[in-house]
């Protein structure tokens, strides 16, 4: 137990020591890894299983709000294998070129083609951007990648779903009964007990047919996607999906350090990977989405992947690879999530660097993610359609002002057309949504975005660009109020407390009744 303690112990003192120089603290979990490595400090194998249950429980938590219409759009079928097909195809020719083994060589660059599921779902759910239209595009190919990742384990040695796999398909037959407990589990520790229960259990069941595990739990966890209550349960299991996942990062570290050669083929595959990025970007705004969303979409995509550790371990196994290339990746992987990391955490700002010349690339016409000009007859504006703005929304249609609502979630913004709202795609960190946004019949603007960061901007923005009505912004704490109150914000909302004093009010109104 003690070298358990050792592991949590370095990761906390590398996550704390990455968190202070800037960078997210899974930086510091693969540094933590490699340190541990390096020092030869035996782990049982129960570091390795936490780290497999991690990643079931956050592909589990992905499939409760997983939309299925977003797997079908073209941006994420014709992007996805589009992509497979060149880095596969570069890759099979590089190895014929230095006259090595092609067969492991396709195998490798279809691993190469992968991105990196937790790096990416983490991030984007960091930055509050996981629903949002690059968030979703970004999700819609991994969830593409890890379907065709089971196939290559299978083809490379991994198992034999054959017939067997097509079990997978049963798994709706489930789905009622889930349901029938979801509404019979009315306690917060039975409903977090049974998401649990239904993580691991669609991981086993996937096993037992042959399939992956991961993609067991993600096919369970969408199935239940309708649910009333799907969101509540994938909140409460964040902060335990959170804790298992360093045992992931841990793990990456703790497969060994290579010698300078294979260190070198790693930087030289590392080398490669903005290649992917680019080619990512093209085929998006080919596709005519502007090159805001197809570079933020792109950059999120631009790591390698975990499952290329797993799909390289079948392919040496299976002697079609040396078995070198096992430490090669694992450095190529851990130094791609290292790296993409902190350029994810930033790239909005990274995008304002290089607008002036990634503009260029877009095509004409009209854009599916285009930033709205006029507001019409809009007196109102609300930015954020979560429960508080659309709160607010109805509070000021019923008093008759003429609102407008911006979200940049494609589905909530359908929900909300579907009553006949006036909604509008918007991005709050989009510059071009403040550079070009008409503010004149305003009368105020409600922020209701989850992000802080997201809201300082947003006050920022319209202060910046002359506007002179009323901002009223959520805040959560002190320190957040201090700052939209240096930003000029005219009305600063606290949630939780005043959702308490308004209930005490309408507690003595009806006592007085």
């Amino acid at each position: 137990m003690h070298t358990e303690l050792y592991a949590i112990v370095a990761a906390y003192l590398m996550g704390l020591a990455a968190s202070r120089c800037g960078l997210p603290p899974l930086v510091g979990y693969l540094g933590a890894g490699y340190l541990l490595h390096y020092f030869d400090v035996p782990l049982s194998e129960s570091i390795y299983r936490i780290s497999d249950l991690g990643i079931e429980l956050l592909l589990f938590t992905v499939g409760l709000k997983l939309q299925w219409q977003t797997l079908l759009r073209r941006e994420v079928l014709g992007v996805g294998s589009l992509h497979m097909l060149i880095v596969t195809g570069c890759t099979g020719l590089g190895f014929l070129w230095l006259n090595r083994q092609i067969t492991g060589g396709l195998l490798l660059g279809t691993s190469l083609a992968f991105s990196s599921t937790v790096l990416a779902v983490k991030v984007l759910e960091d930055n509050n951007e996981l629903f949002t239209l690059h968030g979703r595009l970004a999700l819609g190919i991994l969830i593409f990648q890890d379907v065709v990742a089971v196939g290559l384990l299978a083809l490379a040695g991994a198992g034999q779903p054959a017939l067997w796999a097509v079990g997978i398909l049963a798994f709706p037959l489930i789905r009622p009964l889930a349901f029938r407990f979801f509404t019979l589990s009315r306690n917060d520790e039975l409903k977090l007990l049974l998401g649990i229960f239904l993580a691991f259990s669609g991981g086993e069941l996937a096993k037992a047919i042959g399939v992956s595990e991961d993609l067991g739990a993600l096919w369970m966890g969408a199935l239940l996607a309708g649910h009333s209550e799907a969101k509540d349960l994938a909140d409460k299991l964040w902060s335990l999906k959170e804790a298992f996942l360093i045992a992931f990062f841990l793990q990456i570290g703790l497969s060994g350090i290579p010698d300078s050669s294979q260190f070198m083929q790693a930087l030289q595959l590392l080398l490669f990977l903005p290649l992917q990025g680019i080619l990512f970007f093209l085929m998006f705004v080919f596709l005519r989405l502007r090159a805001r969303t197809a570079f933020v979409t792109a950059l999120a995509l631009t790591t390698y992947s975990e499952f290329a550790l797993i799909t390289t371990r079948m392919i040496t196994d299976t002697g079609l690879l040396p078995a070198y290339w096992n430490s090669v990746m694992g450095v190529a992987v851990a130094l791609s999530l290292a790296l993409a990391a902190p350029l994810n955490r930033f790239s909005h700002r990274i995008f304002t660097t290089l607008e002036p010349f990634l503009i260029r690339f877009e095509r004409a016409g009209k854009h599916p993610d285009h930033a709205p000009t006029r507001i019409g007859s809009a007196q109102w504006l609300v930015i954020g359609l979560g429960r508080t703005g659309t709160a607010a929304y109805k509070a000021l249609e019923k008093r008759s002002y003429p609102v407008l609502g911006l979200d940049a979630d494609p589905t909530r913004l359908a929900k909300h057309r579907q009553q006949n709202r006036r909604v509008l795609y918007g991005d709050a960190e989009d510059p071009d949504l403040w550079d070009n946004l008409s503010f004149q019949g305003l009368i105020g603007v409600i922020l209701a975005l989850p992000g802080f960061e997201t809201r300082r901007l947003a006050v920022q923005q319209l202060r910046s660009r002359g506007f002179r009505g009323l901002i009223g912004v959520s805040a959560f704490n002190p320190e957040e109020d201090r700052v939209l109150r240096q930003l000029k914000a005219d009305v600063i909302f606290h949630p939780l407390d005043e959702a308490g004093e308004r209930l005490a009010e309408r507690m003595e109104e009806s006592l007085h009744a």
